[in-house]
């Protein structure tokens, strides 16, 4: 693995690339580890392979995992209607434009929302950031940021009927209060009970302990010129809600140990179950149906670039399963046919590949999301991991 570790090291050498790590793993053993450039854009400290990373998105595959535990336990369906559940999801609105007057035009949903519409951003429920008119609405109607932790940020319309298309959006976010509601537990108390504690995710929280705090690394945001700048997320301590589709923080090590568990079928590493197999092969499966997977435009460019998933991750023509994408052929990197990925706004990304039992994270913090400089490291990283097995 040296030669990974040439390449990266003169990779991170590149101006205006943020400090990294990259970890990767085959058949259960760590085979690279390396860490790169500063630990943050104000900071002078070298980067630390146990840095603590905000991953965002990340977050969904872990959220997904904690639904199907309660799936395969018969405590709710995947398919039943979570209006039965949620007051909130009972009642769902379509947002179809505004009139002449600029008032929003809403109208009933013509189905129910499903818990797997949730988990596959199939429900209709979208992101502001790569909606228009749901940026509009938002703004119109006052809705806090979901970075706020508020309830009231989860209030958004639907930008279509449930199971009629695909957009990424806040399913997931919605999908851990559904988890809360089955399971009785705060979904930070669930997700540590039955998933980081037993897989010895120590460094892994959707609140950072005081440990975590002393190893955060430094989130960056890349200005017009390309340089970067110091930027900082708040992190509420006593949100409203947890965000089960981007709250979490954890390191490179945990994040592949929770790989290593998708990888072993469903077990952690001292033998402990954390989903039957047949309930972790739901995540392979494309759940989206038919409908295609459309760049979506973005509407905050100091947050994100456009989403386009296939170009993001390298994935020709992606599939989405239940809280990831699915590469449906062999990627240009090496990675698989069939091999699960996805990744986090301040960019950060994994991949797993079952066929080969080869997983990999590169760990960042930038922003906007799928930075063209950061996408060609890791992309590189992958493509090292792949020849030098």
């Amino acid at each position: 693995m040296s030669a990974i570790n040439k390449t990266l090291s003169g990779l991170a050498q590149t101006p205006g690339l943020p400090g990294f790590v990259a970890m990767a793993s085959h058949k259960g053993q760590t085979v690279f580890s390396g860490a790169y450039g500063q630990r943050g854009p104000a900071q002078t400290e070298a980067m630390a392979t146990d840095q603590v990373f905000f991953i965002a998105s990340m977050t969904k595959a872990v959220t997904t995992v904690a639904a199907l535990q309660l799936v395969e336990q018969g405590l709710i369906a995947l398919d039943q209607d979570l209006g039965d559940l949620i007051e909130a999801l009972a009642a769902p609105k379509v947002l179809e434009g505004f009139d002449t007057k600029g008032q929003a035009i809403l109208r009933p949903a013509k189905g129910p929302i499903t818990l797997r519409q949730l988990l596959s951003h199939t429900s209709g429920l979208g992101y502001d950031m790569w909606n228009a008119d749901l940026g509009r609405y938002v703004q119109d109607q006052g809705i806090p940021g979901l970075g706020t932790g508020l309830k009231a940020a989860l209030q958004l319309p639907l930008a279509f009927d449930p199971g009629t298309a695909w957009e990424y959006g806040i399913g997931i976010d919605w999908a851990g209060q559904v988890i809360e509601a089955v399971s009785g537990k705060a979904l930070d108390v669930y997700v540590r009970d039955h998933i980081t504690a037993p897989l010895g995710m120590t460094d892994t929280a959707f609140l950072p302990h005081d440990t975590m705090q002393t190893k955060l690394a430094g989130m960056a945001a890349r200005t017009p010129t390309g340089d970067l700048m110091a930027f900082s997320l708040p992190i509420n301590p006593t949100p409203e809600f947890w965000g089960g589709g981007g709250g979490l923080y954890s390191t490179a090590s945990d994040y592949l140990r929770f790989l290593h568990m998708i990888l072993d079928g469903g077990t952690a590493a001292n033998g402990t179950l954390i989903l039957t197999p047949a309930s972790l092969g739901l995540l392979s499966q494309n759940h989206k149906g038919d409908v295609p997977l459309r760049r979506l435009s973005s509407t905050m460019p100091f947050l994100t670039h456009d989403l386009d998933v296939g170009a993001a991750l390298g994935l020709e023509a992606p599939a989405w399963g239940l809280g990831l994408a699915i590469n449906p052929t062999t990627g240009p990197n090496g990675r698989s046919a069939g091999s699960l990925a996805w990744a986090g706004l301040a960019n950060t990304y994994y991949w797993v590949d079952i066929e080969r039992q080869v997983a990999g994270v590169f760990m960042s913090q930038l922003l906007p999301f799928a930075d063209p400089k950061v996408l060609e490291v890791f992309g590189a990283f992958e493509r090292g991991v792949y020849e030098a097995l």
